[in-house]
């Protein structure tokens, strides 16, 4: 019966074209069939269209950011259920037969959590794979596979906030009385274009609609904006200390990120 259920995967892009073929052909190739592809674009300039027509996605042009593109992508979408992911992602061949086994399991779970990993040859990429490691079943991680019906009774993302963007709808999933769960299968998230300094002035950035994010979600946001949990999850597990170079990486990282944000903070906190 699972198999007769359509699974829409949304995806925002704008001038994509570096990482869109294989995020689409990384959908082509699940295991789970019954899918549609929704392509919310801000108006690239770049091959991206073309490419996603190719792969015959559906393609939504609209001037928005990334969590009212979401939604207007699981507003347009034809599915029961939702997959929203990144043009810089690429699934591994189980994803969403694995979603779809669980949320089919349980009518109690509404959304669901891929784990990711980060991918790529910079020292800052390898970085971000290792911190990513101890984040598996906390607070930090954010479900992407959703019931539609679910997602747009909760209002879906909220659009006025960058900071968290992506955990506000499995948020208010949760809240409305559902459970969350984790399948063991792979999001490949492709990072060779990570720049540090580009990085840093992004979290600057979503910084700025932070305090939003932690008046809206409470003690759950605090402890996801909480630096102390943080180094928490690092420090209690032995093997943050097996990679010295890695973990140096991660505490620079972090103290960096934190800093930039920590000032869009204090700047979307004034203007607010």
């Amino acid at each position: 019966m699972k198999d007769s259920y359509l699974v829409s995967v949304v995806i925002p892009t704008y001038n994509s074209e570096k990482t869109l073929a294989k995020c689409l052909e990384s959908i082509k190739n699940q295991t789970y069939k019954n899918v549609e592809i929704i392509i919310v674009d801000n108006f690239s300039t770049d091959e991206t269209t073309e490419i996603a027509r190719k792969h015959n996605a559906n393609i939504i042009k609209i001037k928005a950011i990334r969590s009212k593109a979401r939604n207007v992508g699981i507003w347009r979408s034809n599915g029961y259920f939702v997959l929203s992911i990144d043009s810089d992602m690429e699934l591994t061949s189980k994803v969403v037969e694995e979603c779809m086994n669980l949320i089919c399991s349980d009518a109690k779970i509404g959304d669901v959590v891929i784990p990711e990993r980060s991918i790529g040859r910079s020292f800052w990429v390898k970085v971000r794979d290792f911190e990513r490691s101890f984040y598996a079943g906390t607070e930090i991680e954010s479900a992407r596979f959703f019931m539609k019906d679910l997602a747009l009774k909760v209002g879906g993302f909220d659009e006025d906030v960058t900071f968290f963007e992506e955990s506000t709808l499995p948020q208010k999933i949760e809240k409305s009385g559902y459970n969350t769960m984790r399948i063991k299968d792979e999001i490949l998230h492709h990072e060779d274009n990570f720049y540090l300094l580009k990085w840093l002035k992004k979290k600057y950035y979503y910084g700025k609609t932070a305090w939003k994010y932690k008046a809206r979600y409470g003690k759950y946001g605090k402890r996801q904006m909480s630096l102390y949990r943080r180094f928490e999850l690092f420090f209690k597990q032995k093997r943050f200390y097996s990679k010295p170079s890695l973990a140096l990486g991660v505490i620079a990282l972090k103290s960096l990120e934190y800093a930039s944000a920590g000032a869009g903070y204090m700047v979307g906190r004034m203007k607010g």
